[in-house]
């Protein structure tokens, strides 16, 4: 138990949103030294818990308390950029009314330790890179207490790695809202469970939970029992609840194993030509379902991928892994034909029917209700891979009650469209699922859907992901980079991954030149075209006119009457938000590839 001073404490929250109670006498310590893990089921207010902290939301009873002079800081899920003109102007003003500004030395320090320009506007950032901003912030004044609101989401594994370092050395207390349990694992030795509208704590990690929170519901079981209460209501909440999950997580768990010993098994034969005729007599079958011979890729002069082979089989369930920019979509779309290899060749098994959801959702028309999306040709039934499902059953499994099913999709959250978007995708008749981050903006009782969705998936699978206990949870095999454009394969999880190849430190590469009796080369240009610089300026200003046109369309779609005051506007509206999300997500692949281009010639002059 971490024995700290306590740095906050609440005593008796209430809280109600609308009619319906939230938060029912909630009080706990918070500690210095403690990093707590803040967890619970969706919908149970963790966020809204840590926004009290933060001083942005209040309760309606109680007490939240801090010591004298605590200063607090605060990473929220959706950082706001909107008065800074600079990261070093957004980094320097203070996260909660609760903390001093970060002087300007530490700003700069706390955005570099995170890869980032203090002199960059914060236009055109990427999802990441606004998380990384964030999180420079929250960190640059050295606060007595973090509040970490999904640190994780859209981070690559190894600036998680770098993130978890940086909590496990921080001195004050942490509390930490993420769905990423390997994250939690690493970081905390506290557990708050906010659970039937009361904080429950562990003095452990979270590490600890699953087995303190299955015995305390097996204590529950018992006094029910005693009791004789039937109710029906408990008895759902049991059977969603800890204990029947850790049974799921058994036989999904032996499964998966077996799934990955049976990888071995081939990967040992295929050494001998005999294994390679017998995997090609497969592939007739229709067991092969993509070979990648020898295929390489390279934008400009920098190898993404060189001479890399992989064969994946019905069933395999892949993972694709490495830091933002390693090639990982570009791997993914060569694999599925979408783009030619500069060398080597792609083939495909026959039948192949593809299922793919993209980090945009893409799929989802935001006009629609969930309703209609689920059964896009009317009536009530979803057919679920052949099989009819009456739509309020088959959305329940994704966490929608019956209330959700006539909301269009433009007013639900990131999390709720990325639910809608695997549910879709889920239903459709395919035997070749391909999911680009879908863990993003999942809480844990989503992701626990997820993981038995593609338990019980009878097809192939590919999936971009940083979630490394996800990716410990579902994969076959792991497929990464280890640099100069090298990509390797190794059956299992990520932590089979990371003991096969494990990382070495980054070297910068260098360029090359030529030999002095090679004959003289035609000189390359040093700087961007006048072009290409006109272009760059343009979509600087385009990407904030995008950003802000968006948020505005958003908040107007989300307003309660939104559609009931004016259907025609309301439609107009979500037609328009659609083409701005394309238009800005155009705009910013342009201003990546001139990016690249840039830092291309800067690397060779």
């Amino acid at each position: 138990m971490v024995g700290g001073p306590v740095l906050a404490h609440t005593r008796a929250l209430h809280l109600s949103m609308g009619a319906a109670p939230l938060f029912e006498g909630v009080s706990f310590t918070l500690h210095k030294g403690e990093r707590a893990a803040l967890v619970g089921a969706n919908g149970a207010g963790k966020s809204t818990l840590l926004r009290m902290f933060a001083g942005v939301a209040e309760a309606d009873e109680g007490e939240l308390g801090f010591a004298s002079g605590a200063e607090i800081a605060y990473a929220a899920q959706e950082p706001d950029f909107a008065d800074a003109k600079t990261l070093r102007d957004y980094a320097c003003t203070p996260s909660t009314l609760r903390v001093a500004p970060a002087p300007i030395h530490a700003a700069e320090a706390a955005l570099e330790a995170f890869g980032l320009d203090p002199n960059r506007t914060p236009s055109g950032l990427s999802g990441g890179e606004a998380r990384r901003a964030s999180l420079a912030r929250a960190l640059a004044p050295d606060a007595d207490i973090l509040l970490l609101d999904e640190p994780t989401n859209h981070l690559d594994i190894a600036a998680i790695e770098a993130l978890e370092k940086r909590i496990a050395a921080f001195n004050g207390a942490c509390l930490i809202v993420s769905h990423d349990r390997r994250f939690l694992e690493r970081v905390t030795n506290t557990t708050l469970w906010l659970r039937q509208r009361k904080v429950l704590k562990l003095d452990r990690g979270f590490a600890a939970f699953d087995d303190w929170a299955a015995q305390l519901e097996t204590e529950e079981q018992r006094t029910l029992a005693r009791l004789e209460t039937h109710l029906e209501a408990e008895e759902h909440w049991l059977q969603r609840g800890v204990t029947a999950r850790r049974s799921r997580n058994e036989g999904r768990r032996r499964r998966l194993l077996a799934m990955r010993q049976e990888r071995r098994d081939r990967l040992a034969l295929t050494a001998t030509p005999k294994a390679a005729l017998q995997a090609d007599k497969g592939g007739e079958s229709g067991k092969l379902v993509i070979e990648a011979t020898r295929i390489a890729k390279a934008y400009g002069e920098r190898p993404l991928i060189s001479d890399f082979s992989l064969r994946v089989m019905r069933g395999d369930r892949v993972g694709i892994v490495g830091p933002n920019g390693a090639g990982k979509t570009t791997l993914l779309e060569l694999l599925l034909k979408r783009r030619e290899p500069d060398a080597g060749e792609v083939r495909h098994g026959a039948n192949l029917d593809i299922a793919y959801v993209d980090q945009a959702r893409a799929i989802l028309d935001p006009a629609a209700t969930l309703w209609e999306t689920l059964t896009p040709l009317g009536g009530d039934q979803v057919m679920v891979r052949g099989k009819p499902r009456h739509v309020a059953a088959y959305a329940r499994d994704f966490l929608f009650g019956p209330e959700y099913l006539r909301q269009p999709v433009a007013a639900l959250s990131g999390g709720e469209r990325n639910r809608l978007a695997l549910a879709v995708t889920l239903a459709q008749p395919a035997n070749l699922l391909v999911l680009d981050e879908p863990t993003n903006d999942l809480d844990m009782d989503t992701l626990d859907v997820l993981e038995d969705a593609l338990a019980a998936y009878d097809g192939t699978v590919l999936l971009v992901s940083h979630d490394r206990a996800f990716l410990d949870g579902v994969a076959t095999q792991i497929i990464g980079p280890l640099g100069k454009g090298r990509w390797a394969e190794a059956p299992g999880g990520w932590s089979d991954f990371e003991r096969a190849f494990p990382r070495e430190p980054e070297v910068k590469p260098t360029a090359s030149r030529p030999a002095a009796a090679a004959p003289p080369r035609p000189a390359k240009p040093s700087k961007l075209s006048y072009k290409d610089e006109r272009r760059a300026g343009e979509l600087d200003r385009l990407m904030p006119a995008l950003q802000t046109e968006i948020a505005a369309l958003e908040t107007r779609l989300a307003g309660a009457d939104a559609f009931a005051a004016n259907p025609e506007s309301f439609a107009a509206d979500a037609a328009r938000l659609e083409a701005a999300r394309a238009e800005l997500e155009s705009a910013e692949a342009e201003w990546l590839d001139i990016e690249l281009l840039r830092e291309t010639l800067a690397r060779e002059t």
